[in-house]
């Protein structure tokens, strides 16, 4: 470290605020916030960090820079305002180059509403971005299915207007407009129904109801029933969209929402903006862990974000944890029931679902990565020193004790290794004793990897739970491998994860990808060992009938099974046949046996 940078670590404040790493070219490095300005900073240079990533950024670091702030919130958002600036390389970033659609009220005389990508700022007003362009679409379809808007980009000015300079387009004859152009709809009409549109861009239905009851009551008035019937149709049409987008208690206002989910690369965060009861807006986002960034320091950094991108000012956010920030007169709550807690939990729904179908897209385009993922997942979930490249199962299979054997199947890196599956067959076990059977499995399978000098694996899947584990542990422990190889067990009804010398099984979510690959493990070595112990079952059967044949050894049952496969055509097969594979003595004696009668 250079003598620079240990007098300016002797010399930080214990205040919030920002602070910058740089390397020796000057290059920015990294931008953090602070509660306590000196203990965070200090917290980088401790002899105990973790993370290869974070020891890798430390060791390049040759200066820094602090900023005092008033608060944690302004040193956030602080910090979101540098990384969107600088980028730095050991920053997340909601990186997204997308240009998003918006819903724009031109600031004109008679204004057009049209969907836009590009924000002009000429006063118009601009409502968005939207995520997906669909749900957008759908409601400007709604908006001219219930109002009569213009479409042309006309200087409509009430000079221009008073001169007569326009005249009435096919818009006006199939009545898709009321025909501002010569003057046959007042500003002050048209502004009504501006005003009830912003509102439902905004969530509020009510002006745009009101607007539509009013009208259909005047021209009820006036006995024009059948407009008054479009009208209705018109409001039927409201009533539908509002319906389909209501999810929540309508008197849950002004809210914005967030969801995550996370794994070791990357969290998923997705938001909804929540008026009347009506989600407007919703927004999932990837955002890449670089240095084992946690849930809270994401989730922080996206609320910022994503705010902002949003226009939201909403004065309560409802989150699926608690952060240690505080936002000036905005209350962040975690709902415990109800409502709210459904919506988080709807939101959460949708980062998971997100994240699925990303990980799909992965495995597609990228297999390594996806590997890569998983395999860290694993080693995280399963508390394991090293990624369980290698995984070894086992199931035993008997049927009251006969004919057991018990299989061994191989996984590298998540996929089959078939050409290194075994099946042994029990040599000091009598009658059905699983425990038994798996301790001499477990012995003489790695005795004998350790006798060859084979690598063994990071992971053994025990198909069972304490009393299996146990057994196999026992012959680890002789052989001197436990502790150098994860060894766990998996229940079959709860699919419990049961580790050694832990009372307490480890219970995955269902959709874990760490589960799947043990469940995989597990239901491949209970097929093979199945399909082993239905062929020796099988043989055993075959061979006690010809047994019996008087004269008839086992060498000679061997070779006619070999030749003929089944005893079905031992016994079809004329004496010639089987003169050609046993010769002629052995042969006349089992052709007689089966055709005396």
């Amino acid at each position: 470290m250079n003598p620079s940078l240990e007098l300016q670590l002797k010399t930080l404040p214990s205040e919030p605020g920002v602070y910058r790493y740089y390397d020796k070219n000057e290059q920015l490095l990294y931008v953090g916030k602070a509660k306590n300005l000196k203990k965070r900073v200090l917290s980088y240079f401790n002899k105990n960090l973790s993370g290869y990533r974070i020891k890798i950024m430390v060791g390049k670091i040759q200066r820094l820079e602090t900023t005092i702030v008033n608060s944690e919130y302004d040193a956030l958002l602080l910090e979101n305002n540098l990384i969107k600036e600088h980028q730095p390389f050991y920053n997340v970033m909601l990186k997204d180059d997308k240009t998003y659609p918006w819903i724009c009220i031109k600031n004109e005389d008679f204004p057009r509403v049209f969907l836009t990508r590009n924000v002009i700022k000429d006063g118009s007003e601009y409502y968005g971005p939207y995520a997906k362009v669909r749900p957008a679409k759908i409601l400007l379809d709604t908006i001219k299915h219930i109002y009569k808007l213009r479409t042309c980009n006309l200087n409509l000015s009430p000079a221009k207007i008073a001169e007569g300079k326009y005249k009435v387009c096919l818009e006006y004859h199939i009545k898709n407009c009321e025909g501002p152009c010569e003057d046959l709809e007042s500003k002050e009409e048209y502004d009504e129904k501006i005003d009830a549109i912003r509102g439902m861009i905004k969530g509020d239905f009510r002006k745009a109801k009101e607007y539509l009851v009013n009208q259909m009551m005047k021209l009820a008035a006036n006995l024009q029933f059948e407009e008054a019937q479009i009208i209705k149709e018109r409001l039927d049409i409201l009533e539908d969209y509002q319906a389909k987008n209501t999810v929540v208690n309508p008197n849950i206002d002004d809210v914005d929402v967030f969801g995550m989910t996370s794994d070791e690369t990357a969290a998923y965060v997705n938001f909804f903006k929540i008026r009347n009861g009506n989600i407007i807006q919703s927004f999932t986002t990837e955002i890449k862990k670089i240095l084992e960034e946690t849930d809270e320091d994401i989730m922080e950094e996206a609320l910022i974000e994503i705010r902002q991108k949003f226009s939201s000012d909403s004065k309560e956010v409802l989150l699926p944890f608690h952060l240690s920030v505080e936002i000036p007169n905005v209350k962040l709550i975690v709902p415990k029931v109800g409502d709210k807690k459904r919506i988080v939990e709807l939101s959460e729904k949708n980062a998971k679902e997100y994240r699925l179908e990303k990980l799909k897209q992965v495995q597609i385009v990228d297999p390594e990565r996806h590997t890569n993922r998983i395999m860290a997942e694993m080693q995280k979930l399963l508390r394991m020193p090293v990624e369980p490249r290698h995984i070894e199962g086992f199931d035993n299979s008997n049927i009251q004790g006969t004919n057991p054997v018990s299989a061994c199947v191989v996984f590298k890196d998540g996929r089959p290794s078939k050409a290194d599956y075994r099946i042994f067959h029990p040599k000091t076990v009598e009658g059905p004793n699983d425990f038994a059977t798996m301790e001499e499995v477990i012995y003489r399978r790695y005795k004998r990897m350790l006798d060859e000098g084979e690598n063994l694996p990071q992971l053994i899947l025990i198909d069972g739970g304490k009393g299996q584990l146990s057994s196999a542990v026992k012959s680890l422990r002789l052989l001197g491998l436990y502790g150098k190889i994860t060894i766990v067990g998996i229940a079959k009804r709860l699919e419990e994860i049961f580790f050694p010398e832990d009372p307490i099984p480890l219970y995955l979510d269902k959709k874990s990808e760490t589960l799947k690959i043990l469940q995989r493990v597990r239901d491949e070595a209970h097929r093979f060992g199945v399909k082993h112990h239905r062929t020796r079952r099988k043989n055993s059967t075959i061979k006690s009938e010809l047994e019996e044949i008087p004269g008839v050894g086992e060498k000679t049952i061997e070779l006619l099974l070999s030749k003929l496969k089944s005893v079905k055509r031992i016994k079809e097969s004329n004496l010639e046949t089987l003169e050609e594979i046993i010769g002629k003595s052995k042969a006349k004696i089992i052709w007689e046996f089966f055709n005396a009668n």
